[in-house]
């Protein structure tokens, strides 16, 4: 049995991080989901430059948009919505037999509008009705600002990817405000349930303490976090406020592991796949690392702990090593936003570029 195969036995979701127009005329991506069961997929501004960049696929749309006076950042929605739209319908037979829980794509709002509430709302009810597809997340980071924004998009009934989540306690204050937009719902009499997940980024820990800890420390911060996160998501929906929410329809907020692809060479390239195997949660993971997966063999694979000691006594250590996880949570989550930052602008440069040869 492979490690895909194990997971999916198991319950866990397997996304692909990546998006292309190559993917999805050469038949690739059907066949990541035929046979190694893929089951979604995200995009985000990193990914669009490199395949703007890479290839001359978009190039005739470049034009075409161009001649018609379009902006560079309608632009490059207009196509990534093209390759986004596509690659839903593909997913909706998994949509479908979900009953609305999986088979998703994500496109992310401008990260300019990373701490501006009001304007990342607009944006996301925007490109969520020009997607017109069910099946279609629309990414807002975990900021502070950004929570008020997923809370009214919840309650807009918008279906949001949360990105840009790192510390258990970002993770639990994305909870809450998806819980506070169901509650709005139910309140007033509206569908409790509008799908959402809650991306936890994984490998950046390990990297930011790389050569800060002591050995058998190493490559163990990301898969701590990963853990109490999922700990957290358990007790969470296990209360009596979700209890109700459940019964009112509303279903829990999906935990998501992303960037779990290794970036240490001598490290397994699963080793945030099964470190972090999981019932009900989904792993968004690179094109290289589905295919390590689904190449490996894997007798069986043990789901973590759903309880939170294991997690917290290795944060302890890391706590005794000097390591303050919220800090540097905090620091995390401002150089995401602000390499996402640079990678849109660098993304509209390349439209840019090409319109304007």
């Amino acid at each position: 049995m492979t490690t895909t195969s194990a997971l999916r036995r198991l319950g866990q979701s397997l996304w692909l991080d990546n998006i292309t127009r190559a993917l999805l005329e050469s038949g690739t991506l059907a066949r990541y989901i035929d046979e190694l069961g893929v089951t979604g997929l995200t995009s985000n501004p990193t990914i669009y430059d490199r395949a703007i960049g890479g290839s001359a696929d978009y190039d005739a749309q470049i034009a075409a948009g161009a001649a018609a006076g379009d902006s560079a950042e309608e632009i490059f929605f207009g196509l990534a919505l093209d390759d986004l739209t596509r690659a839903a319908d593909l997913f909706r037979p998994v949509y479908d037999a979900t009953d609305g829980i999986d088979g998703f794509v994500s496109l992310e709002v401008s990260p300019e509008l990373a701490y501006d509430a009001s304007i990342t709302l607009a944006e996301a009810e925007r490109l969520w009705a020009k997607g017109g597809r069910a099946n279609l997340l629309i990414k807002i980071p975990g900021t502070h600002e950004g929570l008020a924004a997923i809370e009214d998009a919840i309650f807009a009934g918008v279906p949001i990817n949360v990105t840009l989540l790192f510390s258990p306690a970002q993770y639990l204050a994305c909870t809450e405000a998806y819980t506070r937009g169901i509650e709005r719902r139910v309140a007033a009499g509206l569908p409790a349930y509008v799908p959402s997940v809650a991306s936890l980024f994984i490998s950046r820990w390990d990297g930011a303490v790389a050569g800060k800890v002591p050995a058998d420390l190493e490559l163990q911060l990301g898969l701590a976090v990963g853990r109490r996160a999922y700990a957290d998501a358990v007790a969470f929906f296990a209360t009596d406020r979700w209890a109700g929410l459940l019964a009112a329809g509303a279903r829990p907020q999906r935990l998501l592991f992303a960037s779990t692809g290794t970036k240490v060479a001598t490290a397994s390239p699963t080793l945030y796949v099964t470190g972090l195997a999981a019932p009900d949660t989904v792993n968004t993971i690179p094109e290289e690392t589905l295919l390590a997966a689904g190449a490996e063999d894997l007798a069986t694979v043990e789901p973590i702990p759903a309880a939170p000691d294991e997690a917290d006594a290795m944060l302890a250590r890391f706590a005794a090593a000097g390591i303050d996880v919220d800090d540097l949570g905090r620091e995390l989550q401002r150089k995401g936003a602000a390499a996402f930052v640079t990678s849109w602008m660098s993304l509209l440069a390349r439209v840019d570029e090409k319109f304007g040869a």
